[in-house]
Parts: structure tokens; sequence; C-alpha cells
């Protein structure tokens, strides 16, 4: 975000002049930033030599988005923000008359009808309008279904906000089913059948959930306890390989390796945790990042284990509890057994179930023991250290669990990876991954599982739909690859993010211990009168 530039002029301008001179500068600053990274790209011609390929159409458009932005945050939501520090607080919607403007309902209306029409023609509108035209109908449809989903949110937010945890239980359950269902029948020329809805299943719900899962981990260290890991990786690699190497070396079943690659995670987490007993904030952060690289290394140079750079192969698949497999060749086989049609999507489905299965039982045994004497000690630790230690709380005991129940579930993590992939290597296992898990855990709010949750949707959601988003090289040129922005992306929002509500997305800390008001008097505090 561009520096607001404040001078007394400021104090006799009207927000919509200062607006426009915020947004001058804005565009001047984002222009020196972005003329290099974005308006010229090198590139190899057919000789292979270096040329200097000029994209000033895409500069001038992300320029003139950052102004846009700066304009109406400046002239509008600063305002805004000003008028409204105390209104829907809680809820974080905009109030009625405000947000009613914006989500009318004839723009609703025409909104599902544009949406509805663009999907049902699907693949035949580059036929009907032309390849160019049929890229910025596809950007309209996308703007369409946002919206309509926005206005749903906005008309039913009462109801969504009392109920937000149970809905969203529901909709991860019936995720997988509705994909498979209603895209295979209503969008097959856009998904591409049965198997361009598995991809929904597998590169969005799995994925997400995989991160939310490793989120949830580090939140036990860094949300809860307060320590700065930055190496959380290496446990999720320690899953991984602990899986890979004995399932692939003596075949042992997914259902027996799971636990053993949570309970290695564990015991690497106790090691890392005895090291770092004394240390905190900064110091710890480079400690635990030391870790993860040396976790990295030592896979990649222990070639006689690991295999090295080349990784493992052969990793077995899960089985249905050990009961059916997913190999049509099996005798076992869930659909020779079950007498159902063939298909793959018996496995995605089931590793989608598998994975929220571990993902909620992950949620549930961080809710149960933040209520317990454990995690009061974790919060206590996290908020002063040294009074925890003059209350009597064993600091070195209330770290080790802290980084031993964190470690473990991502060891569950990576096992499942592991499974899920089929193929482990070093390159999977990288800072920049626990750079994520960070990043996912600090958006959505430190101690808070909904906002974790959230924040996982939208970074790792969002990455996989910029995949999706090709039709934008009919607006931005053929050499315009959406995903190769994703970083760049990911930090404007999380400024935009860091501005909006410091504290992530769900910021707000509830006491795990509630002090209620006494409703009577209890016997003990009377004693029986005579008269």
């Amino acid at each position: 975000m561009a520096v607001s530039v404040s001078s007394e002029r400021d104090t006799v301008a009207s927000p919509v002049q200062r607006a426009l001179r915020e947004a001058f500068y804005a565009g001047a600053i984002s222009l020196g930033l972005f003329i290099l990274f974005i308006g010229l790209k090198t590139d190899q011609n057919i000789s292979n030599q270096l040329i200097l390929v000029q994209r000033w159409l895409l500069l001038i458009t992300v320029v003139v988005l950052t102004m846009l932005g700066r304009f109406f945050y400046i002239a509008y939501g600063q305002p805004f923000m000003a008028n409204q520090k105390i209104t829907n607080v809680a809820t974080g919607l905009l109030p009625a008359s405000v947000a009613s403007r914006f989500f009318l309902l004839p723009a609703f209306i025409v909104a599902v009808v544009l949406a509805v029409v663009l999907v049902a023609f699907g693949s035949a509108l580059p036929v009907l309008v032309g390849p160019d035209l049929a890229g910025y109908l596809q950007f309209l449809r996308a703007l369409a279904v946002i919206y309509a989903l926005a206005c749903v949110i906005f008309y039913f937010r009462s109801f969504i906000h009392a109920n937000f945890t149970k809905l969203g239980i529901a909709a991860l359950v019936l995720y997988p089913i509705l994909v498979v269902v209603v895209l295979s029948i209503y969008a097959w020329s856009i998904t591409g059948g049965l198997q361009g809805s598995l991809k929904w299943v597998d590169n969005f719900g799995i994925q997400i959930l995989i991160y939310v899962m490793l989120a949830w981990g580090l939140n036990i260290v860094v949300g809860l306890a307060g320590l700065l890991d930055l190496g959380y990786v290496a446990f999720y690699a320690v899953g991984a390989y602990a899986y890979a190497l004995l399932g692939s070396q003596y075949g042992l079943s997914f259902w027996i390796l799971l636990p053993a690659a949570g309970a290695m995670a564990a015991f690497w987490g106790v090691m890392l945790g005895f090291p770092v007993l004394r240390l905190r904030g900064d110091y710890l952060a480079i400690v635990t990042l030391a870790f993860g690289e040396i976790i990295r290394l030592v896979l990649i140079n222990w070639r006689e284990v690991t295999n090295g750079s080349a990784g493992i192969s052969g990793i077995p698949k899960v089985t249905f509890f050990g009961l059916m497999t997913f190999n049509s060749t099996d005798p076992n086989y869930i659909g020779k057994v079950l007498h159902i049609a063939q298909s793959s999507a018996y496995y995605k489905i089931f590793l989608y179930y598998l994975i929220l299965g571990l993902a909620l039982l992950t949620a549930f045994v961080t809710i149960r023991l933040r209520r317990m004497p454990v995690g009061r000690a974790w919060e206590a630790l996290r908020e002063d250290e040294i009074a925890c230690r003059s209350l009597g709380i064993n600091t070195t005991t209330t770290k080790l669990t802290a980084f031993a129940t964190g470690a473990m579930f991502g060891g569950f993590a990576g096992a499942f990876f592991a499974a899920r992939q089929g193929f482990v290597s070093p390159e999977s296992f990288v800072f920049l991954e626990s750079a994520i898990i960070l990043a996912i855990v600090v958006l959505g709010g430190m101690g808070s599982l909904v906002g974790i949750a959230v924040a996982a949707l939208v970074m790792i959601g969002g990455t996989e739909a910029l995949r999706e988003l090709d039709f934008l090289k009919s607006v931005f040129g053929n050499d315009f690859t959406p995903e190769l922005y994703r970083m760049l992306l990911f930090g404007m929002a999380m400024v935009i993010v860091m501005l909006w509500k410091p504290r992530g997305f769900v910021g707000s800390r509830e006491p795990t211990a509630f002090l209620s008001e006494r409703k009577a008097v209890s016997s003990s505090f009377t004693k029986e009168g005579h008269g």
C-alpha cells in the first residue's frame, strides 16, 4: 500500500480532493515499483537469445487499479471506518443502512440471471462471440457469481453469524457430494465431466483442509503458547517420511502408521523444545528456522535412507479402514465388494472425508485442551512467562507439551500428505511452507480456529483459483500467467488485512475460564441458627 502523504492542506481539502492527491502518489509509487517487475519481462527467443518483452498494458492496468483502490480507500473507506468503529464489531458486517445501497435486490437478481446464462452456455461462448469477447464474459461471470454470493451472505447475515460453525461443518460435509453431483450434471462443459469435478474435491477441498490442519497445529504453539515457530514444516516432513519409509519398506497399513507418524513428530517436537526452553522472541524464531532447515538438509543428504533429492515413490495408498482397497485390480476393491460401478471418485472422496475427520479431530482436541489446566498454562505462558513462573506453573513442561502437541498434528498431516501424493521429496518441505502456514495463523487471528480456517480458505483456495483464470489471457495477453502473481496478491492481501483488522480475521480472544454470577447463596457460607 502507498504511504499516506499528510500536509496542512488536508485540514481544508475535501475527502475527494485528498483522495485524488493520494491516488496520484500511489500511482507514481506503484509505477516505480512495478515497471521492472511487470512492465518488462526477460525471455528467450527461438535462437536462445535473451530478449526483453514489453508489457505496458499490464503495467498500466496494475497502476490504474492501485490508484482506484487508493482513491476509494481514502474517499470512502477511511471516513466509513472512522464513523463505524463500534458498529457491528462482533459480526464484522456492514451496517444495513450503508450495505443495502450496495446489495440491492434488483442487482442481485440481475447478477443471478447473468451468472446462470453465462454458465449455461459454458464452452459455447468462444464459438458464439469469439475467443476475445469470451474471456471478458467469463470474467464477468466470475464477478456476477461473487456478487450474488455476497448478496446472499448479506441478506442472511444474522442467521449465518448465529450459526456459523454449524453451517461451516455442514458445508464441509456436503461439499464433495455437491461438487461431484451438481457440477457433473449441470456444468459438464465447464468442469470436463466427473474427472473435471474431482479436481475441485482434490485440488481445492483436500488441499485447503491439509493447510487448515497444519495451521491449527501451529496455532497451539504460536497462538496459544505464544512461541514463535518458523520451522513447523519440519514436523510435517517427519510425519510424511515416517509413513513413506515404513509403508514402502515394510508394507504397513496407513491406519497403523498414522499414530506412529504423529508420535515420531511429537518426539522431535520435544527434542526441539529442550534446546529452546530459555529462548523467546526473535532468538526462538531463529533456532526453529534452523531446525527446519536441518531436517530438510538431512533428508537431502541421507541418501541411503531417504533417497536424497530423488525422493521416495511407491508409497502405499490409504485403504478403507483396512477392509477394502481402492485398487481396481485388487479382489477387495470397494467396487467389487459393494457391487457398485468402478470409479476413481471413491478414493478422492474418501481422502476428503479422511482429512476432514483429522482436521475436526485437531479442532476438538485443541478446544478440549484449552479448557484443561495445560491449555490455561499455555495461555498464561503466552501473556507473561515471569508471572507464569511466579504462580508455580512449570514452564518447562508447558513449553514441551505445546511443542509436542503441535508437532503431533503436523505429523498426522504429513502422513496423510504422503499417502495422498504417493511420492515425497525434500522440495515439498521448504521454508516457504512454514511461512505460508504461519501467515495463515496470523491472518486468521492467533488462537482463533474459525479465523484460521477462513484464512486458509482465502490463501490456499486463492492459489488454486488463480490456476482456473486462463480466460484472463484474452484480457491481458497470452503471456499472462495468473498463478505467477499469487505471492504478490497474497502480500497485498496481508497488508490490507493488517490495516483493516490488525489482529486477524477473528482476532478477539475469548477466555477459557469464566466467573459466573452466583445464583444463590451456598450452604457453605451459612450456618444453622438457633433461637
